[in-house]
């Protein structure tokens, strides 16, 4: 037997490859017409599965600031058709710098590079990317449904799912896709009693010409600027021509109600005060990036996690969530949304590949090698974050001479990982 054949016959003895002939999902409904929820729809119509979404809102986001994509996520939105829409919309960079409180060169962390990745790292705004990609659903007349929020499951059998909206109307699909965020509504059926952990973290971010700063001839950016006592400051140039910079800070902080977070950051005194607490400890550069900052450029963020899961699906295989509503990831590294994007094509990949009455099992399979990704995507994290955070008084500074080997990261074959991660099971 070769050994094209012998794998075949593995594959063909074993789920999802059960059929010789996979009889497909014939329809999949998903819940969020955010990033995650368009991006899945165009990666289900390239597998020629139908879908449509339903959005709570009554029309597509356009707010929001920019979001860091790196070559891991372009690589699938060029697959998807999505990157030559963008490409000349953000800001392309190669390098994340580190620096001292002093301005001396600490560190730097790769977030892209076209010789080794194919792609440099992107920022973007994120209602640029969401309207490129709600114009490719409609042109791909995948249908939208506006004012549709989900309220529950009603019921699941093996071979479909009813669930009903606000407006007391139900609708059935073959399966229910959750894309609807860290406090997803589709997660409660999973999990009833799940609320998101607060990490004890938040930031403080808002936007200014990059002209204010009066950058120092060969000064890199994006650069964060290290502070023992403050703690850390970013600044990363946004807009294609890297004439708006986002500023930023880091704090420790207790968790408020939803209330509180709205008040505080509604509190614009306060978010600029802390922006510039500690300037004069900082470089000129600091000082002159917080000396004129827009009130309606601010943003406040409270870091919530998602504790790690044990399912990302149903029994039954018809319920599945993924994105921040399965995993969410604190944005120490650039992944949270970058992950999402490598959630929902390989779903639309293992989907595809299997027989619609072993979907329990292939989603077990997808969620196995999506949650190793995502583990050391968090290993990432905790070592980024040990140079973003200031130290206790007495303690040493982190040692930044271990280098990052992100090949693993960036330049992953999804098609053959997920036929990987079927080979593996089946043997």
């Amino acid at each position: 037997m070769s050994l094209i054949s012998g794998i075949q016959s593995i594959l063909t003895g074993n789920c999802p490859f059960k059929k010789a002939k996979p009889v497909r999902v014939e329809n999949i409904a998903i819940i969020g017409a955010g990033l995650s929820g368009l991006t899945l729809a165009l990666a289900l119509h390239q597998q020629s599965i139908r879908c449509t979404i339903y959005e709570a809102r009554s029309a597509p986001l356009n707010i929001g600031g920019a979001i860091m994509l790196s070559p891991n996520a372009l690589r699938i939105l060029d697959q998807l058709g999505v990157y030559e829409r963008i490409r000349y919309e953000g800001y392309d960079f190669d390098k994340l710098y580190f620096r001292s409180a002093a301005n001396q060169p600490l560190d730097e962390y790769e977030f892209g590079s076209e010789e080794k990745y194919s792609y440099r790292g992107m920022r973007i705004y994120r209602h640029v990317l969401i309207r490129e990609l709600s114009a490719m659903v409609a042109e791909a007349t995948i249908p939208i449904h506006y004012d549709k929020k989900f309220v529950r499951i009603v019921s699941e059998t093996e071979t479909d799912v009813t669930w009903e909206f606000d407006d007391g109307t139900t609708t059935a699909a073959t399966c229910l896709v959750g894309a609807d965020g860290i406090r997803s509504k589709v997660r409660k059926y999973l999990y009833p009693e799940l609320e998101p952990k607060f990490t004890n973290a938040m930031g403080v971010t808002a936007a200014v010409p990059t002209k204010q700063l009066h950058v120092p001839e060969g000064y890199d950016l994006p650069v964060t600027i290290m502070n023992r006592q403050h703690g850390a400051f970013v600044i990363a140039p946004q807009q294609q021509d890297g004439s708006e910079v986002l500023i930023g800070r880091q704090k420790r902080a207790l968790e408020l109600d939803r209330e509180g977070w709205n008040q505080l950051m509604n509190d614009k005194e306060w978010c600029i005060d802390f922006l510039r607490q500690g300037a004069s400890d900082f470089p000129e550069i600091v000082q002159r990036a917080v000396s004129d900052i827009s009130p309606e450029s601010i943003n406040l963020w409270p870091f919530y996690g998602v504790p790690k899961l044990d399912k990302w699906s149903s029994a039954h295989g018809r319920v599945v969530i993924l994105g921040d509503a399965a995993h969410a990831i604190p944005p120490s590294a650039g992944q949270g949304i970058n992950q999402a994007f490598e959630d929902v094509y390989t779903y639309a990949l293992i989907v595809a590949k299997c027989d619609k009455d072993f979907i329990d099992k292939a989603l077990k399979i997808w969620q196995q090698g999506r949650q190793e990704r995502v583990d050391k995507v968090l290993a990432l994290n905790a070592q980024i974050d040990k140079r973003r955070m200031p130290k206790p008084g007495g303690q040493e500074d982190v040692e930044n001479d271990k280098s990052f080997e992100l090949e693993w990261l960036y330049k992953p074959d999804f098609n053959e990982m997920v036929d990987e991660w079927l080979r593996k099971d089946a043997r």
